[in-house]
């Protein structure tokens, strides 16, 4: 972004920007920055920006956020700066020439202090929850390094912010006012943020560790704490020349007054929060180490007046915070950096000297991250010479009426808000746009509601925040407002959205589409966050990027009119502030739109696509299997008394056999001579002992890869059900059928006739029970396949461009889409199937709407991801799962794995019954661009592209080759 050439310091920090940048994308690129960072740093910075993590989710860091992250790290843990100075001194020593050097010798800037410049709408929290990530993490796994903390402090400059914060690290509030974690930023896109193995850690220490405002160093957390609180808090009494943190007579003067009064403002209550107001700064000054976290930063700039510059009362209270610890850092956050002095030609920006990334406006728009800028420019208001301001009174300047000129603005603003109501509500997914009117001061904001009732404006279409010069609003007003206001998105009314200075930042809606600033100063802070009350985006989806992508092109390269207003910020413009907008903002940061929209440009050619009414005749569906038709053992019912016993010898006789007691015989080590025979009386068979000869037992018996039926050896696979019950019948067996007479191993020595060398018993036990196993396994239960048949018919309709649609009569929709770009092949391989005789019916599967129609396979890298094919078709004996591709993406390895992913599909869903796939086949096919063009010349229909696209597991196995 172009910058006044009239500064103090230039624009010396964004150069100083820039070179972090340019040093750390060299570092990525060669890939030695991953090796200059902690292992922790290292696992996360993978996961954040590296493949195949990147291509494995739907959500990514964009470039900008990206390069936040870095940039930060690299000076943290790279680098390992220590003060502002040291960020110059190791980055570009060049540029203290080009700044007062003594700037940087301010106690604010001797620690690691590290500015964040990037455009409102860019997601800055979710940058701040990745520092949190990397820090904590870093803490708790690296010990001995002592520039990680497990204590941060994020500062919020108001209300609006403060909730957003608690929202992001709580969760938001149900309707019980109870915070759900699931809904917090970092559990929410867990996918993004962690790796499986920290997860559970980090969402420990959010659960625990989270302190609100009000309950700073009285809450207790266990290892760490992630305290929240706006700037008020660190607020404290002005004294001429003394610091209050210094000079105890003054707290005490401040704490205990004389005697309690309520007439002097000293009730119990409020000297209750006067003590704790001090004993909360105390508190994280008397931490070891933190990290400051500031929200919308510019909050911090110094005070400049005739000459003389003094310190934010609160930033007083963080240098205080800031001394005698072990580790101390900062990173401020902000799309306007910087401070402003003087007017007109004397008007000079001074910028945050610590600024380590510049992620402007500009980039912003030119990425789609946020909406694209245009000032209205009416005839009718540029043909008039009228006042832009409020009409005052003489004596005491408070407004007493709206002029003109504002009048005019907001009845441009109304007109365009009306046109995109409704064409914003004949999309799939109607969507609310939102007026914003910016006022003077909290006594024009009167003015405003009394106009709108005079136009016939209903009451209920419009809310106002009143707030006092500080932009706050009462405790009590603010339950019922942030209601009303922060769902506005959801919602058709309000309407309009009236505000002063409460709504200036931190109010992230997305349904902004047109602003009416009705200022009386011309302020570049206030103008950078007025407009970035609107830019967030309104429209996400995949559907609209073409459409948008053209917009930008057309208004910010070719100059002209938008062809459509989907993500367009229309503010409506007083003339006299166009040389403002030329100086504040770079020019192709801007569109002129001198044309209000006629009904249904406002969303180009997005058009709505509904079902037919005849759908039911061409609908399909997509199968899901849930488990596949499977064969499971059943443990049949055993009559042990009809197992073989064993017939060779009795009981009596095979007891004759065994000897009492244990005899041992001496044997002499080199020649072994025995000698001298001795017993020894052993014990009766001990309980584990038994069980241990079961177990060894069973172990023979189900390891064992052979069976005997009818005489015969059979193979069967090695069981590995049922053992205990296995076990159990083995003891029976062996109690009560073994020997045709009650058996009990434990007495007498009776285990000596199982154990007998010649093994005749154990032998004759594993014969019984291997017979036994067999049965088991003709024992089978065949478990039908369970499946779900998702139907496309229950997406009934979506956005789609109309340019880029066909009327086809074999599908379930009005239209058909085909790609904007490169999307001929389709176009002309949707036509074939349409006029050929054989296809039954056919649906485009699209990826954005269609989620379920997928098939999952594994990258080549060996990660999970989602395939979704291009057409399915039926004929009346099959259903074809169609992929069309260029001749040259054929090859590609990753095409290969998902066309083994989709053959091993259809072979499951042709294992399952027939009429579960209504006696159809189903087939895959890879058609390519060439192969098909040939075929249609000759005539071919889909039979004779199925016999040459059909693709098996031979065929693929061939390609790997």
């Amino acid at each position: 972004m172009p910058m006044p050439t009239n500064t103090l310091t230039g624009s010396v920090p964004l150069k100083l920007a820039k070179k972090i940048t340019e040093n750390v994308n060299e570092l990525w690129e060669s890939g030695e920055f991953l090796e200059l960072v902690t292992p922790t740093t290292k696992d996360l910075l993978t996961f954040w920006f590296c493949e195949p993590h990147t291509t494995n989710r739907e959500i990514n860091f964009h470039r900008g956020q990206k390069q936040a992250i870095l940039n930060t790290i690299y000076l943290h843990e790279i680098l390992k700066v220590e003060t502002v100075l040291d960020i110059y001194q190791k980055v570009d020593k060049m540029l203290l020439n080009e700044i007062n050097i003594e700037l940087l010798a301010k106690e604010k800037y001797q620690f690691a202090k590290y500015a964040i410049k990037m455009a409102t709408g860019t997601g800055k929290t979710w940058v701040m929850n990745a520092f949190l990530i990397w820090q904590y993490l870093n803490a708790i796994n690296n010990n001995e390094n002592k520039r990680y903390s497990k204590n941060f402090l994020f500062i919020a400059p108001g209300l609006i912010v403060y909730e957003r914060l608690l929202d992001s690290y709580l969760g938001k509030e149900n309707e019980e006012k109870f915070r759900e974690f699931e809904t917090s930023d970092i559990y929410k896109n867990q996918e993004l943020f962690l790796p499986e193995r920290y997860r559970e850690v980090v969402f420990a220490f959010l659960q625990n560790s989270v302190v609100k405002k009000d309950e700073i160093g009285k809450k207790v957390t266990g290892d760490g704490m992630i305290a929240i609180a706006n700037w008020h808090l660190f607020m404290l009494d002005e004294t001429e020349d003394e610091n209050p943190f210094e000079n105890p007579s003054i707290i005490i003067e401040e704490l205990l007054p004389a005697r309690p009064g309520k007439s002097a403002g000293n009730s119990l209550d409020a000297l209750d929060n006067r003590y704790f107001r001090g004993s909360e700064i105390e508190y994280l000054a008397s931490l070891n180490n933190l990290i400051i976290m500031n929200d919308e930063a510019h909050h911090i700039h110094e005070n400049k007046s005739a000459g003389e510059v003094k310190e934010v009362e609160w930033q007083k209270s963080l240098n205080y915070i800031s001394k005698n610890k072990k580790f101390f850092s900062q990173i401020d956050f902000s799309a306007t950096p910087y401070d402003v002095t003087g007017s007109g030609q004397k008007r000079t920006k001074h910028y945050f000297p610590h600024i380590v990334v510049d992620f402007d406006l500009h980039s912003a728009i030119r990425d789609g991250l946020v909406k694209m800028i245009t000032i209205d420019k009416r005839k009718e208001i540029a043909s008039l010479p009228l006042d832009f301001k409020a009409i005052r009174d003489e004596k005491n300047n408070k407004p007493i009426a709206l002029s003109d000129g504002q009048k005019i603005m907001i009845q441009a603003g109304i007109k365009k808000l009306e046109i995109l109501e409704k064409d914003f509500s004949k999309l799939a997914t109607p969507k609310y746009p939102k007026m914003l009117i910016m006022c003077e001061d909290t006594e024009v904001v009167s003015l405003v509601e009394d106009f709108l009732l005079e136009i016939g404006i209903n009451a209920d279409d419009f809310v106002s925040i009143h707030s006092n010069k500080k932009g706050e609003v009462k405790k009590e007003e603010w339950e019922s407002i942030k209601q009303r206001l922060f769902n506005v998105d959801k919602y058709d009314k309000p309407k309009i959205i009236i505000s002063v200075l409460m709504l200036k930042e931190g109010f992230d809606v997305n349904n902004v589409c047109v602003i009416v600033p009705l200022r009386s100063t011309a302020s570049s802070i206030l103008l950078e966050q007025t407009i970035g009350r609107g830019l967030r985006l309104m429209f996400r989806g995949k559907e609209f990027e073409d459409i948008k992508r053209e917009n930008r092109i057309r208004v910010l390269v070719e100059k002209k009119s938008p062809n459509s207003y989907l993500d367009v910020l229309s503010i409506i413009e007083h003339p006299s502030f166009m040389e403002f907008y030329d100086r504040e903002l770079a020019s192709d940061e801007y569109g002129i739109d001198k044309n209000i929209p006629k009904e249904g440009q406002s969303i180009g050619d997005i058009v709505k696509v509904e079902l037919k009414e005849n759908y039911k005749k061409y609908d399909m569906y997509f199968i899901e299997i849930e488990q596949d038709e499977e064969k499971t053992l059943e443990l049949p019912q055993i009559d042990i008394n009809k197992l073989e016993g064993f017939q060779y010898f009795s009981l009596e006789k095979l007891k004759s056999f065994i000897l009492k007691g244990e005899t041992f015989y001496s044997e002499e080590l080199t020649v072994k001579t025995t000698f001298g025979d001795y017993q020894v009386n052993a014990d009766l068979f001990k309980a584990n002992s038994y069980n241990e000869y079961l177990q060894k037992l069973i172990n023979i018996i189900l390891n064992s890869k052979q069976s005997i039926k009818r005489g015969r050896k059979k193979e069967f696979p090695i069981l590995q059900v049922f053992k205990d019950e296995i076990i159990r019948w083995i003891d029976i067996y062996i109690r009560t059928k073994l020997f045709g007479e009650p058996f009990n191993p434990f007495e007498d020595e009776n285990y000596r006739i199982l154990l007998h060398r010649n093994n005749f018993v154990t032998e004759h036990i594993i014969k019984v029970f291997s017979k036994v196993i067999n049965d088991i396994h003709m024992n089978l239960k065949i478990n039908s396949a369970v499946i779900k048949k998702k139907y496309f018919s229950e997406i009934s309709s979506f956005n789609a461009r109309s340019t880029y649609l066909l009327d086809l009569q074999k599908t379930i929709y009005e239209k058909t889409p085909y790609p904007s770009n490169k999307g001929i092949f389709e176009k002309n391989f949707l036509e074939f199937l349409d006029r050929d005789s054989k296809v039954n019916k056919f649906i485009k599967i699209m990826e954005y709407k269609h989620d379920f129609a997928t098939i999952i396979y594994f990258r080549t890298d060996g990660l999970m991801s989602h395939y979704y094919p291009d057409f399915l078709v039926e004929t009346d004996k099959n259903i074809f799962i169609i992929e069309t591709k260029a001749s040259k993406d054929l090859k590609n390895p990753n095409v290969i794995q998902k066309q083994k992913a989709a053959i091993d599909y259809v072979k499951r869903i042709n294992n399952i019954s027939p009429e579960l796939r209504d006696n159809k086949t189903w087939e895959y096919l890879i058609v390519g661009e060439k192969q098909f063009y040939n075929l249609e010349k000759s005539g071919a229909d889909i039979e004779d592209i199925a016999n040459n696209c059909r693709l098996n597991e031979l065929a693929v196995r061939d390609t790997l080759f």
